[in-house]
């Protein structure tokens, strides 16, 4: 019985190091796309640069509608900064308090979890959040 034998990467045409001439990527990979197994290159750059947008739960777009709080382009802006701000400091949970108007978003994900108006406020008790932003 023989045991298999290694393959070197080296050896292998297409795969090993680039040979005089040859693009540094090996044939046909100077301008092809991003190798599956990972996320492309323009979303990582994306995300790094913060620039991510929030998503609403299905649960917060009902709070929402249902409370009758206005989400226009100002209001979105600084509950973005307000994130973006909490993410800056490591946060997992938070509040954003934007004009009165709590929400409550799972930081690594940017999603808007709830929201709560200001004449609903008293009634409510935030649970598992550690951090609160002023935005």
């Amino acid at each position: 019985m023989s045991a298999a034998i290694p393959t070197n990467p080296a050896l292998v045409p297409g795969i090993g190091p680039a040979k005089a001439g040859s693009p540094p990527n090996g044939p046909g990979r100077a301008n092809g796309p991003a190798p599956s197994g990972g996320p492309a290159f323009a979303e990582v750059l994306h995300k790094a640069a913060g620039s991510e947008p929030l998503h609403f739960s299905r649960h917060a777009l009902e709070r929402v509608q249902r409370r009758g709080i206005e989400l226009d382009p100002s209001t979105l802006t600084r509950l973005n900064d307000g994130v973006g701000r909490a993410a800056d400091k490591g946060s997992r949970d938070s509040v954003v308090l934007v004009d009165g108007t709590a929400f409550v978003v799972s930081v690594p994900n940017r999603t808007v979890v709830t929201a709560v108006g200001a004449q609903h406020m008293r009634e409510h008790v935030f649970t598992n959040i550690d951090s609160a932003v002023i935005a």
